[in-house]
C-alpha cells in the first residue's frame, strides 16, 4: 500500500471533530479522577496527622517569655476556633462519600458512621500514625473503587436529596463535633502528661 493510499484511508475514515467527540468523554473522565486521587492524597494524611498544627516554640531559639506566651496562645486559639471547621469539612468530606455509597441508609445513620469514622481516625492517630492514615483513605478510595467497578450503582438523585438533608440536621451536628473534639483534648492531654513523665524520668537518668 503506498503512502497516498493510506493517507486517503485516513482521510475517508478518521475526522477531526470525530476524533474530538470521541476523546472528549475519556479526557474528562481521567481529569475528573486526578482531581478526586489528588484531593484524596493530600488532604486525607492532614486528617490523619496527629499535630494537625505545630507549636514553633524551640528552647534553642530562646523565645522571650511574651513572645513563647504567644504562640503558645495563638496555637490553643487554632485548636479552639480552626480544628472544629475542620472535623466538620472531613464529617460533611465522609457524609457525602456515604451518600453515595449507601442506597436505603437514612440520613442520620449516614451522619453517624461519618462522624464515628474521624473520630476514630483522630483516636488512632495518638496509638498508630500508619494506621490512622489507612482508615483516613479507605473510605475514599472504596468509593472509587466502587464506581470504577459498576458506575450504575450510583442513584444521583437520591444521594444529593440526602446531603440536602445534612442542613436539617446542623443541632445534632454539632453534638457530634463536641464529643470529638472533647475526645482529642483528652487524648492530647493524656499524651502530654505521658510525655512529661518520660522526659523527667530520662532527666533522672
Amino acid at each position: 500500500m503506498s503512502f497516498g493510499e493510506i493517507t486517503s484511508f485516513v482521510t475517508r475514515n478518521f475526522t477531526v471533530s470525530e476524533g474530538i467527540d470521541l476523546i472528549k468523554p475519556l479526557g474528562l473522565f481521567i481529569i475528573g479522577l486526578a482531581i478526586y486521587v489528588w484531593f484524596i492524597f493530600k488532604f486525607y494524611r492532614l486528617l490523619a496527622r496527629r499535630e494537625i498544627f505545630k507549636l514553633d516554640i524551640d528552647e534553642k531559639k530562646h523565645y522571650g517569655k511574651f513572645k513563647s506566651f504567644l504562640l503558645r496562645f495563638i496555637y490553643l486559639i487554632r485548636y479552639i476556633v480552626i480544628f472544629p471547621v475542620f472535623l466538620l469539612f472531613w464529617v460533611l468530606i465522609l457524609s457525602v462519600i456515604l451518600a453515595f455509597l449507601s442506597k436505603n441508609t437514612p440520613i442520620e445513620g449516614i451522619l453517624l458512621i461519618a462522624v464515628a469514622l474521624v473520630g476514630v481516625i483522630r483516636f488512632m492517630t495518638y496509638y498508630n500514625e500508619d494506621l490512622s492514615r489507612d482508615l483516613a483513605k479507605m473510605m475514599p478510595f472504596a468509593l472509587l473503587g466502587v464506581f470504577l467497578v459498576d458506575a450504575s450503582y450510583f442513584v444521583t438523585t437520591n444521594s444529593i436529596e440526602k446531603i440536602w438533608q445534612f442542613f436539617d440536621l446542623w443541632k445534632l451536628i454539632v453534638y457530634y463535633l463536641i464529643v470529638i473534639i472533647l475526645m482529642e483534648f483528652v487524648l492530647r492531654t493524656l499524651r502530654g502528661i505521658v510525655n512529661s513523665i518520660k522526659n523527667r524520668g530520662k532527666k533522672e537518668d
